[in-house]
């Protein structure tokens, strides 16, 4: 019998939708009051279809279920393989009353919500991310897309999901770097919105590393609940949502210079966030004491502190370029005000920028 711990609102009028999380919900959990239509297609990869498709099967009584395996890994989340899940589709002969459902990390939720969007014009699609970082960020909010060799993510929809669901026993089979990874994303939340959610993970980040599952599932929950906050607010990213970018600018850079995947996005992710609040104090807008805080939660979590040492800050440079963020040529970066206070802006200094940017491309003693 599976334990539901949470159910969250994520509250956008007539597309809200929940996020359910606990424990044993696949293969239990009966999701098919969510779907439309009769068909289903499962889209996961060769790592995840194993341990957890037939049990996600299982949660569709009653509907017929096609299902798509996808190799696994960021650097295939690209045009070649989107194109996979459009094959099955058209080869199963689905409708416009398909519902999608992805099965998997943030690439499968990615790329499946990308199609959802594409397919036909738009068709309804179900997250049940099975990693940390999905869980806690890339599965809600309806941020869907493939990347491009010039740049990570530029191609893509919003697309809302019908409904998440996570389940918390799938995080035991997770790589302890993919574990990792995914706190990257649960420490931007205390850092930009949270510093009582900042003071938990400085009290916990250990259990969270070793993947206690009640620390975990209170982790997620907080974590989504932020989530859900920002994206009612602010759906289509024109101010308070970008915030969740926090460290991405940097991140985004380091993952596309080394080659999607060599990086894990958390790993790139809470490298950058040393770096953007680096920034921030040298812009004067937290203290060097804050500063440090940062780095100690982010090295606690077994995650890098630097990025790799053969790149320049003209690398850096040239690819931020490219960032989704930038207006009008102004290279927009987030920051942080202060810890659990972040901004969005193209005001700082590109002498204090390049200070930052030389900084983390020397080697470290």
């Amino acid at each position: 019998m599976y334990n539901l711990l949470h159910e969250l609102p994520v509250d956008l009028g007539e597309r809200s939708y929940p996020i359910m999380i606990g424990e044993g919900l696949l293969g239990e959990c009966d999701l098919s009051g969510y779907v439309g239509g009769s068909q289903i297609m499962i889209v996961t990869n060769d790592v995840v279809g194993p341990l957890y498709l037939e049990k996600a099967k299982a949660c569709f009584p009653g509907k017929a279920v096609d299902s798509v395996v996808l190799p696994d890994g960021e650097k295939h989340k690209d045009w070649q393989t989107l194109n996979l899940i459009f094959d099955a589709l058209l080869e199963k002969r689905h409708t416009r009353k398909t519902t999608l459902v992805a099965l998997g990390g943030g690439v499968v939720g990615d790329m499946t919500g990308f199609a959802a969007a594409s397919y036909q014009r738009g068709v309804p699609f179900i997250q049940i991310p099975t990693t940390l970082l999905s869980q806690v960020d890339s599965s809600v909010g309806g941020k869907t897309g493939i990347n491009h060799p010039l740049g990570k993510n530029m191609i893509g929809a919003f697309h809302q999901p019908e409904a998440v669901m996570i389940d918390t026993d799938t995080l035991q089979t997770l790589p302890p770097r993919e574990v990792s990874a995914g706190l990257a994303e649960v420490i931007k939340y205390g850092l930009i919105r949270d510093t009582a959610f900042l003071g938990w993970l400085e009290e916990t980040i250990e259990p969270l590393a070793a993947c206690d599952s009640k620390a975990l599932a209170e982790a997620i929950f907080r974590s989504c609940a932020c989530k859900a906050d920002v994206v009612a607010q602010d759906e289509r990213e024109s101010g308070l949502r970008a915030t969740l970018n926090l460290g991405h600018t940097f991140g985004h850079a380091i993952e596309t210079y080394a080659g999607y995947g060599n990086w894990l996005h958390g790993e790139a992710v809470g490298t950058g966030m040393i770096m953007a609040a680096d920034l921030s104090a040298r812009e004067g807008l937290i203290s060097l004491a804050d500063y440090d805080r940062v780095v100690r939660i982010v090295h606690r979590a077994g995650l890098p502190v630097q990025p790799p040492v053969e790149m320049t800050p003209e690398d850096f440079m040239g690819l931020m370029a490219v960032d989704k963020k930038n207006i009008d040529g102004k290279l927009r970066l987030v920051l942080l005000r202060a810890l659990g206070d972040a901004l969005v802006t193209s005001e700082a200094t590109s002498q204090n920028l390049m200070a930052t940017l030389k900084v983390f491309s020397q080697p470290q003693s």
